[in-house]
């Protein structure tokens, strides 16, 4: 591999780093902040629930974007509160099932990885 091969090789590596750590932290910091609350609310409120919360909304942004964190987030909160025929809207249509099982699917790779 000759110097410029070389280079262009490693500018390309760099250049994939940066847009996965992009990727990776286009969480708006509330988002994160409200996720790492909760999470600390129902795992002891100690510093080793921050870090595993704190972990956990890592791993998750890692796997799935902020518009579908935010679509599951919507639809979950929105069943909880909703009951009877109008909340037949946030449970029955296949896209928000598909949001919610991508959403539960981040969170179980995030249990694994930082719990």
């Amino acid at each position: 591999m000759n110097r410029t091969s070389f280079v262009a090789a490693a500018v390309m590596s760099i250049l994939a780093t940066a847009a996965a750590a992009a990727q990776a932290s286009d969480y708006p910091t509330m988002a994160r902040v409200d996720y790492v609350i909760g999470c600390m609310a129902s795992n002891g409120n100690s510093q080793m629930a921050l870090e595993k919360c704190s972990c956990s909304i890592d791993a998750i942004a890692e796997q799935l974007p902020y518009t579908g964190y935010e679509e599951a987030e919507t639809a979950l909160r929105m069943q909880a509160g909703v009951l009877g025929e109008r909340g037949a809207i946030f449970r029955d249509p296949p896209e928000v099932r598909r949001a919610i099982e991508a959403l539960r699917q981040a969170q179980a790779e995030a249990t694994l990885r930082c719990f």
